[in-house]
């Protein structure tokens, strides 16, 4: 029989600590923010899932989920409140709640907030080659670049893409980031 997880909460919310199943609802989960940058709210806790990645992100107009990137795995997008811009592989693309996105492995991407309020995006992704050093990379993209999403050199160092952003903390829930 397969035992629940054990849930830790605190000040900037609710973690997993251990493996099993669980139930957590993201205004209690803990979610990681910065000035400027998307909110995030990672359901894994500090135990990453072994075959799945899968977070929720809330991002005002301008916001980018991340930087423009491509993984050695498909990673799937479901837009579930308010309108973002999809860049992939070079090319806009509009897109709004309910609209479900599709990123096939080597898929360059990124989504950044469109619209005049929050957009909240459901992301997932599989885990099976998207490990160690062929995980992916960062790409340089023209598109990317013009919404403040992308990198100026191409690298597959997250720590060097992300170097000019603030980094994101852990954060309890703010109301706003998630619509009623």
């Amino acid at each position: 029989m397969i035992k629940r997880a054990e849930l830790l909460a605190s000040s900037t919310g609710t973690v997993r600590t251990g493996e099993g199943w669980f139930v957590l609802n993201a205004r209690e989960a803990r979610w990681s923010h910065a000035l400027g940058r998307s909110a995030v709210c990672e359901f894994e806790g500090e135990v990453p899932f072994e075959q799945i990645g899968i977070n929720l992100s809330s991002l005002n107009p301008g916001e980018a989920m991340a930087q423009y990137h491509w993984e050695a795995d498909q990673e799937d997008f479901l837009v579930l409140a308010g309108e973002a811009l999809l860049i992939i592989e070079g090319e806009e693309h509009p897109i709004k709640a309910w609209d479900f996105v599709h990123c096939p492995p080597g898929a360059s991407h990124v989504i950044v907030g469109a619209g005049n309020r929050r957009c909240v995006v459901l992301a997932m992704g599989a885990r099976d080659r998207s490990t160690g050093d062929d995980w992916g990379a960062y790409p340089v993209d023209p598109v990317a670049l013009r919404h403040g999403a992308g990198v100026d050199r191409e690298t597959s160092v997250p720590a060097e893409a992300y170097a000019g952003l603030p980094r994101r903390r852990p954060a309890a829930f703010e109301p706003s980031w998630l619509p009623e």
